[in-house]
């Protein structure tokens, strides 16, 4: 499992940064679909990552709410990280529901505060 929990927290950190280069465009030229949903699938990843870490297997019907609320029930420390704002969260990831510059930087800020935690508590270099 720890294998499979590095291969999403990699694939994760990536999308971050895809969604962080697309959102770094000229505001014309910026793909706020690919932001949200990079954005999303990093959010995902690092979410089950953690959880594969910790010996917890998810299924594809999970919503990102569903494995938050487990990443919490193992490590408290979760609650600093702040989903406000992340209207999506209940929503399956394969729906096109992303929708506004506001709403889309708020995915991305969310993914990357993830991330900022990750690293802060030792689980991710």
């Amino acid at each position: 499992m720890e294998e499979r929990a590095t291969k999403m927290y990699d694939e994760a950190v990536q999308m971050l940064k895809d969604a962080g280069d697309e959102l770094y465009r000229p505001k014309e030229d910026v793909v706020s679909f690919l932001v949200c949903k990079n954005s999303q699938f990093a959010i995902q990843n690092f979410l089950r990552g953690y959880l594969l870490q910790h010996g917890f297997e998810t299924s594809e019907e999970d919503t990102i709410d569903t494995l938050f609320n487990k990443c919490k029930s193992i490590n408290k420390n979760f609650e600093k990280v702040d989903l406000q704002g992340f209207d999506c969260q209940a929503h399956d990831l394969k729906s096109r529901f992303c929708e506004g510059a506001e709403k889309v930087s708020r995915c991305f800020d969310i993914a990357d505060s993830l991330d900022t935690f990750l690293r802060e508590e030792k689980i991710i270099s």
